[in-house]
């Protein structure tokens, strides 16, 4: 019997859009994601770097780049929040214990929270017992160590607690300490078809 969700984000709440970001870098002069730019993005998702220490990595990647036109790129990838998801959301807590657990950034927050006004990020952070940022945290999915965090914090029974996440390494990884899941298909799969999926 699920009592607990936990959700995540990106592509399940709000809409995403990555191709807007490369795009965006690739005009600033990026000729590929490497792996100097996953490292500084992982650094930064767990808090190690301040926001300006990571624009001022993508500069000395990208010297011709403004530390706003890098802003404005890294910020594309944020697309709309449909109004419908936070209807069902607000339905769905007053029946379950829900958490929000988000690989995120502060940069990317904060958008978020200016972009959509403060009655609408309220009302939405008002549906979680508790609200998750991997860079509050120090840790990021799908490191299991993060969903152990939850279980211990709120005493959640790992077999009645359900996970969404649009990532199957997040969701394989949540399995393994026996929390139930759904791999959510962006494209093919909105959170508010959760009902329908039996998974409750």
């Amino acid at each position: 019997m699920i009592d607990a969700i936990i959700f995540d984000f990106g592509d399940i709440f709000i809409n995403l859009d990555k191709q807007a970001t490369i795009s965006g870098l690739q005009k600033l002069g990026m000729k590929e994601w490497n792996a100097d730019f996953d490292q500084l993005n992982f650094s930064f998702e767990v808090g190690g770097i301040s926001p300006e220490d990571f624009i001022g990595g993508f500069q000395k990647q990208l010297p011709n780049a403004s530390k706003e036109d890098i802003l404005k790129a890294w910020n594309a990838v944020l697309a709309d929040f449909p109004f419908y998801r936070l209807e069902f959301l607000q339905e769905l807590s007053k029946k379950y214990r829900l958490f929000l657990l988000s690989n995120t950034d502060s940069i990317h927050i904060n958008t978020f929270e200016q972009k959509s006004g403060v009655s609408f990020y309220k009302d939405f952070y008002n549906c979680f017992e508790k609200v998750y940022f991997s860079f509050q945290m120090g840790l990021r999915k799908p490191d299991p160590k993060i969903y152990q965090v939850l279980l211990d914090k709120h005493n959640l029974v790992p077999e009645n607690t359900l996970f969404v996440d649009d990532k199957k390494e997040n969701t394989d990884s949540a399995a393994t300490l026996g929390i139930k899941v759904w791999n959510l298909q962006v494209g093919k799969e909105d959170v508010v078809d959760l009902f329908s999926k039996g998974l409750l």
